[in-house]
């Protein structure tokens, strides 16, 4: 039997939704309300359709990820159970935002994510009532193989990850620099400031030749990471398509978001093209090779691409991209978005590892 991967994401979500909700984490302090006094106040008299829309659709992903766990846990009563679930996490968190002077609770925010879970937890329903769920489950025993929760759900966080604005298309995991910047502002002043890595030389942005790399290997990692969890190896090359067009695609609606519709194509250079060329060629070559030997190139992989990555600044326009994700309405994808674009590439390593780890035949792919 194959694990659903609906109780992971949704445990993810929920972290994400938290992040976003809270964001910066930053002043709090007793306003003197009641943390449920938001309940009461009156309706606004300003309410705009992103406003809607935002906290709406929010929560639809999360209702229908809670009543697919349900469901598959063979449980009654999916939907109120996902619509309850979503409804104490959502009046909770607006309660916590009352103690934040740069968030605002809201009652009209708690209504739309109920009501935007409900539809979620519905269309569960109707897609298990239709026999789509049924049909996926066959599906997924006949392309995956039975230990893939963890690779799946990696496979499907992908595209999402991408969302945030790289310094380098398919560049996720550039966290060094944030980090180090982090740490000198929590041990400045401290005995542990003299421990941090000085920088002997500055760091100079990637060459064209290095840009071409990291696009390869950004594209090539979710390639070979399919490769562990994929069973036959003619299923492998649906696989590389699908990803090249997720990966192209979510980055051109990033840029688009980012700068505007009509710079959606703008990341698409000569080193982004011929990244991706390579990439696809290179990973149908590779469709024929086991899936240990995929696990070993993804970790290959990922420490040349991590290394590289890592050792290149941010450049000023993706840093003024950066601020407009983090003070503008962007904010509420921030921590989704943010989080999957840092952690992405080690939770991929993590999880290689784990399951090179396995000796059983559960996780061989089928020739």
């Amino acid at each position: 039997m194959h694990k659903t991967s609906a109780s992971p994401l949704a445990l993810a979500y929920v972290a994400l939704i938290v992040y976003a909700s809270l964001y910066p984490f930053s002043g709090w302090r007793d306003q003197g309300l009641l943390p449920w006094g938001f309940l009461f106040a009156p309706w606004p008299r300003y309410w705009t359709g992103f406003d809607v829309t935002i906290n709406l659709a929010g929560y639809v992903p999360l209702g229908a990820l809670l009543a697919l766990s349900v469901l598959r846990a063979r449980r009654r009563h999916a939907a109120w159970v996902a619509v309850l679930v979503c409804g104490v996490l959502s009046f909770t968190l607006e309660a916590l935002q009352s103690y934040l002077p740069s968030r605002v609770a809201s009652r009209e925010d708690l209504l739309l994510n109920a009501a935007g879970a409900a539809m979620g937890a519905l269309a569960t329903l109707l897609l298990d009532r239709w026999g789509v769920i049924r049909r996926w489950s066959r599906l997924r025993a006949r392309w995956f193989v039975e230990q893939s929760r963890g690779g799946m759900v990696l496979l499907a966080t992908w595209p999402v990850a991408l969302m945030f604005p790289a310094a380098v298309p398919f560049g996720l995991g550039q966290i060094q620099s944030r980090l180090e910047e982090v740490l000198t502002q929590q041990l400045a002043g401290t005995g542990f400031a003299s421990w941090l890595p000085q920088r002997l030389t500055p760091l100079t942005p990637l060459g064209s030749g290095a840009e071409l790399v990291c696009v390869f290997l950004g594209l090539l990692i979710p390639c070979l990471l399919g490769f562990c969890v994929v069973r036959s190896m003619r299923r492998r090359l649906w696989l590389v398509g699908v990803m090249t067009l997720l990966g192209v695609a979510a980055t051109a609606l990033s840029a688009a978001l980012s700068w505007g519709p009509a710079h959606a194509w703008a990341w698409l250079g000569t080193p982004a093209v011929l990244g991706i060329g390579l990439c696809v060629v290179i990973s149908l070559a590779l469709s024929l090779v086991s899936w240990r030997s995929s696990a070993a190139l993804l970790l290959l992989a990922l420490g040349v691409y991590l290394s590289l990555l890592n050792q290149a600044p941010e450049s000023p326009y993706f840093a003024q991209t950066l601020q407009a994700w983090e003070q503008g309405r962007f904010i509420r994808f921030h921590g989704l978005a943010q989080w999957l674009g840092w952690l992405w590439p080690y939770a991929a390593l993590v999880y290689v590892l784990l399951q090179l780890g396995r000796s059983d035949s559960k996780t061989r792919i089928d020739t």
